[in-house]
């Protein structure tokens, strides 16, 4: 595992001013990620949305497989930036690829919360009735996409080892594991983790410019004590 020192956590959650910066105009300037150019919204920034009342219905296959569908409206939880984004009417085909964690809190209610990822395979275009890539050539890099997925738990188990969380906050023991989420992992660093603390799921552990995050965790100090914990580990 290499080695990082706390600056290096540190660069991470350093503040960034952006005041002034016109979002909208940027948003369709060319970037470049990988050696390839993009548009739209910045590799790193982030949405946040609320999802409406939706409706989940689910099969079971085999003792272990399930085929679900889920519909639903989400909902930006601010507003976006007046010219950004695309045009209303605009498609989207996803392929997500997610952790999901339930638990039982009487006959008919669950918690539940998903952790992973999502792929975008192809677009439609406003007044298309085409997308943008063939079902051939969806298919295609959905097979990349899920050979790069195995290919990345298959690597060296030290490479996306474990954090094991072994703390004190406020008089209190908390023990438990960060599992790293693979797509935020550079030269053995993870920013992202996600947490499991005295048998209760806790959330995705974040590093943002902001410093560390836990959605679902309203005490910011232990989110601060548990990312501390995180940066001493990888020291």
């Amino acid at each position: 595992m290499a080695t990082v020192t706390k600056k290096k956590i540190a660069k991470k959650t350093a503040v960034k001013k952006n005041a002034g910066k016109d979002i909208s105009s940027s948003y369709n300037q060319y970037k470049e990620y990988d050696g390839k150019q993009y548009t739209g919204m910045k590799v790193g920034r982030t949405h946040h949305w609320h999802y409406d009342v939706g409706d989940w219905k689910e099969r079971k296959i085999t003792p272990e497989k399930w085929e679900f569908t889920f519909d639903v409206v989400k909902r930006r939880t601010g507003h976006a930036p007046e010219g950004s984004g695309v045009p209303v009417g605009t498609g989207y085909h996803w392929f997500i690829l997610a952790h999901q964690y339930a638990e039982k809190l009487d006959a008919n209610d669950y918690t539940t919360q998903m952790v992973g990822l999502k792929f975008k395979l192809s677009h439609k275009r406003v007044g298309k009735d085409k997308w943008n890539a063939s079902t051939n050539a969806q298919r295609k890099q959905l097979i990349q996409i899920l050979q790069s997925a195995i290919n990345e738990l298959k690597k060296e188990p030290e490479e996306l080892a474990p954090v094991a969380i072994d703390m004190e906050y406020k008089n209190k023991a908390y023990k438990g594991l960060g599992i790293p989420v693979m797509s935020s992992c550079e030269k053995g660093v993870c920013y992202e983790l996600d947490i499991t603390l005295n048998n209760e799921h806790m959330g995705v552990l974040r590093c943002t410019p902001r410093g560390w995050k836990i959605n679902e965790v309203k005490q910011q100090g232990l989110v601060n004590a548990i990312g501390n914990y995180v940066s001493e580990w990888y020291e």
